[in-house]
C-alpha cells in the first residue's frame, strides 16, 4: 500500500538533500518513486533545436526519488511520522499518524 500521495508534504531521509522538506508533485507507483518540488535537482545540458529555442544550455530539473527515502509530515503535529491505516466508522480506510493518531 502506497503511503505517500500527490500534494503531501514529505521529508527526505537520505541522500544529498537529507533533512529537506518539499511537496510531492507526482507519484510513480510502478517504479516506487516520487517527484518532490525542489528536491534532487540536477543540471541537464540541452542542445538548441528549432522547436525549443528557449530551452537551451544548462537547465535545472528535478528527478524522482525513491519512496523509501521519504517520510510523510503530519499536518497536525508538524513532525515527520510513520503512517498507519485505520478503518473508519463509515467503512472507509484512512491514513493515520502513528504519533498523534489523527487522520491525514
Amino acid at each position: 500500500m502506497i503511503r505517500i500521495r500527490k500534494d503531501d508534504m514529505v521529508k527526505v531521509l537520505t541522500g544529498k538533500d537529507r533533512g529537506k522538506q518539499g511537496k510531492v508533485v507526482r507519484v510513480d507507483n510502478v517504479n516506487m518513486k516520487a517527484l518532490v518540488e525542489g528536491i534532487n535537482t540536477v543540471i541537464k545540458h540541452r542542445r538548441r533545436t528549432q522547436q525549443e529555442q528557449q530551452h537551451e544550455g544548462r537547465v535545472k530539473m528535478e528527478r524522482p526519488i525513491a519512496l523509501s527515502n521519504l517520510m510523510l509530515i503530519c499536518k497536525n503535529c508538524n513532525v515527520a511520522a510513520k503512517v498507519g491505516f485505520q478503518i473508519m466508522k463509515d467503512k472507509s480506510k484512512a491514513r493515520v499518524c502513528k504519533k498523534c493518531n489523527e487522520a491525514f
